[in-house]
């Protein structure tokens, strides 16, 4: 019981970071305004020429960012729902001693998996990328990187990274570099 418990406070607390999120990219006049007051333009004709193009940067960057959260969020749910349903066949009575064994190693490597994701995440935009998003599925590594210099040499030290987090348990990755907004 005390698992499905935490399931629902990881969900809620995802749904918080989304709606968060939501907030946040639906109001960037609020940050526009103090930007202005602190710069002291008292030009009002240029000052909005240069806030309509603020609001549309800051929202064509929002919604970069938007999307790769979407995905990650969508890959948490999934692989929440996945720990769910196995967490309700070790449950299960009429599965033996070694089948709720299986089941639970089943979910350790997945809660494995999305904590390697996220260390490799990290590890990613402390190279200087902008943002990253890695999902390791079906045996399968995709990497896509937010950034502006797209290089063999910076997919090469990322393919390094993932060899040393994932090891030999995931085929070729495919890195995959999208310019930054």
């Amino acid at each position: 019981m005390l698992l499905k418990k935490q399931t629902v406070w990881l969900l809620t607390m995802l749904s918080l970071v989304v709606v968060l999120s939501i907030y946040y990219i639906t109001s960037p006049e609020q940050t526009n305004d103090v930007a202005q007051e602190e710069n002291g333009s008292t030009n009002e004709t240029s000052g909005q020429i240069d806030g309509e193009a603020t609001d549309e940067t800051i929202i064509t960057e929002a919604a970069g960012d938007e999307v790769f959260a979407q995905l990650r969020y969508e890959l948490d749910l999934k692989r929440a729902q996945q720990i769910e349903e196995l967490q309700t066949q070790a449950a299960s009575a009429e599965l033996s001693a070694e089948e709720v064994s299986a089941v639970k190693e089943e979910m350790d490597k997945l809660e494995d998996i999305s904590y390697k994701e996220d260390i490799l995440r990290t590890e990613i935009i402390a190279m200087g990328f902008e943002d990253a998003l890695v999902r390791a599925e079906d045996g399968k590594v995709h990497i896509t990187v937010k950034g502006n210099e797209p290089s063999p040499s910076l997919a090469n030290d990322i393919l390094v990274m993932v060899a040393e987090q994932l090891g030999q348990d995931f085929e070729p990755v495919a890195v995959e570099f999208t310019p930054a907004e």
